[in-house]
Order: structure tokens, then C-alpha cells, then sequence
């Protein structure tokens, strides 16, 4: 089994740091290590986002939806994973999903103030964590160019990206046919023909109530490609 060390170098926010540097943070900073079996909740959507919270064994399934509850989108994530680290800070700190553990799950969590130590501290964290608030940022700058212009592929692709993380699997869409392709603006025709086309290249599948994705990275891919 690997050891805590070698667990917490395999966090994305972790990524480059030796054992001996992680040493050094794990004695200066307070780190906390939950379980939760299958079903606990770990996150209410809504909440007060205090910690960034870090996946290390088991996997979550994290769902976001809307007002009503008519449109939702929810995957898995395996560890090792972060759980929505953009909502740490911000004008939004609440969790815009809910987290609930697979099996059984292991969080280690951090609290804002520590982190902020932790990145004042050391450059390598504070390198990650700037990336992945840049990659995230960027890819709603693609994501609103691609809705005004792009093709109707191209803005599905996005969409479900945009509301999904990297390393996300088991990914559904869940909502009415007739919702999806009035909010995308186009017939039900195209709509149809388009995902009848991903489908068949092995990227999703779909019925009348939700779309499954097969492949995100595949998805990502279509978006670069265009």
C-alpha cells in the first residue's frame, strides 16, 4: 500500500512536491482524514465551502442541478481528486453541488486559513492552485465563444465540461429532450441527428431523459479539434 506521502503527492494540488516538502507542510499546517461509507454525505450543495477537501481513497459521486431539479448533471470522482476548489474563494465560497461517498471513502481536508498558509509558504502549491483556477477560467472563455458560434457538437461538448471535472467519470446528463434542444435553440431534427452522431463514434449515449458520457476526454478533444 502506498504510503500517506506517496497518496498526497498524487493529489492535483500536490503535483511536484517531494516527500520531504509535504513533510515539512503536513507538521505546519492541520490536516484532518474522514471516512465516510457508501451512501454519507460529504457535501450539501448550498454549503459553506471552509475546507478544500481532497479525495485519497474510494470515489464520490458529485451532482449539480438546477432551481427546479428538471435539468442535472452528476459524475464520479476517483481518487485522488479535489472537490470543486474554485469555491474556496470568491465572491460565490458556497458548494454549487452535492458530494455523497461510494463505498467507502477517504477525505483529507484542510481549512482556508491553513491552505492560504500552505500557499503563502510554498511556491509549488501556489503554482497548482493558480493553474487550476486558470484552466477553469479559460474554459468559460471557450465555452461562451463556442455557444455563439460554434456547432451544435461543439456547444454540447462544452456544456458538459464546463459542469464537469477533468478526470470525471460516469458522467449523466439528466434531463427532458424538449428542454435540451430549446435551450440550445435549434430543432428537435438537429438535435436528435447530433446525438445520434456522437453515439455513434463512441463518445455518448442517450434515451428521452439523459445523455451518458462515454468518453470525456473525447469530448474535450472535439472542443480542441474545432
Amino acid at each position: 500500500m502506498d504510503s500517506m506521502y506517496e497518496i498526497l503527492k498524487g493529489l492535483p494540488l500536490f503535483h511536484g512536491a517531494s516527500t520531504n516538502h509535504i513533510s515539512e507542510i503536513v507538521g505546519k499546517a492541520k490536516f484532518h482524514f474522514l471516512k465516510y461509507l457508501s451512501g454519507e454525505t460529504i457535501v450539501t450543495a448550498g454549503e459553506q465551502c471552509t475546507h478544500i477537501k481532497f479525495i485519497i481513497s474510494g470515489k464520490a459521486r458529485s451532482t449539480i442541478e438546477n432551481s427546479n431539479g428538471r435539468f442535472r448533471v452528476s459524475q464520479t470522482l476517483n481518487a485522488p481528486a479535489v472537490i470543486a476548489p474554485e469555491f474556496l474563494f470568491g465572491r460565490a465560497t458556497n458548494y454549487p453541488c452535492s458530494v455523497e461517498a461510494i463505498d467507502s471513502t477517504s477525505i483529507l481536508q484542510i481549512s482556508k486559513n491553513d491552505y492560504i498558509g500552505i500557499l503563502n509558504r510554498d511556491h509549488v502549491f501556489l503554482y497548482n492552485f493558480l493553474n487550476t483556477l486558470s484552466m477553469n477560467a479559460q474554459k468559460s472563455v471557450d465555452g461562451i465563444l463556442a455557444l455563439s458560434s460554434g456547432d451544435l457538437e461543439e456547444r454540447i461538448a462544452f456544456w458538459i465540461i464546463a459542469l464537469t471535472q477533468s478526470g470525471g467519470t460516469d458522467i449523466k446528463v439528466t434531463c427532458r429532450q424538449r428542454d435540451l434542444y430549446s435551450l440550445f435553440g435549434v430543432q428537435r431534427t438537429s438535435f436528435i441527428a447530433t446525438l445520434e452522431s456522437m453515439k455513434q463514434r463512441g463518445i455518448i449515449d442517450y434515451n428521452h431523459n439523459e445523455i451518458t458520457v462515454i468518453s470525456r476526454p473525447e469530448l474535450v478533444k472535439l472542443i480542441q479539434d474545432h
